[in-house]
């Protein structure tokens, strides 16, 4: 396999608008708004050949919210402040900054609709 096997994901979200304005200022990045029929959807942005994948954040039937699910980590080149960031925006640090040996680290933390995600920084 040459090829990193996650293409895509999605994040359950309750409220769109507030998850938009939770992600773009936690990561200072700008998100995308597009709806589909029947689904609120704003996408992370997307860089063709670049490492890594993309996704949205999703608002519409079949996808609810839930701490206890999949963990997506976002590369986060200052983790300490986007910790400061998040905690700022009234997230829960659910772990702490960790070091992770060669990998670098990673913390989990919960956004502004209660999902549990990660954040994973290179040494």
């Amino acid at each position: 396999m040459n090829y990193n096997p996650v293409g895509w994901f999605e994040i359950p979200v309750n409220d769109i608008d507030r998850a938009k304005n939770f992600y773009e200022k936690l990561l200072g990045i700008t998100l995308k708004r597009q709806d589909v029929p029947d689904y609120k959807m704003v996408w992370f942005p997307m860089n063709d050949g670049a490492k890594g994948a993309s996704g949205a954040l999703m608002q519409g039937t079949g996808y609810d919210v839930n701490s206890r699910g999949v963990v997506i980590y976002f590369t986060c080149p200052d983790m300490d402040g986007a910790l400061e960031r998040a905690k700022g925006m009234g997230s829960t640090i659910v772990l702490n900054k960790k070091d992770i040996g060669e990998w670098g680290y990673i913390s989990w933390l919960t956004d502004s609709e209660g999902n549990t995600i990660g954040l994973h920084k290179v040494k």
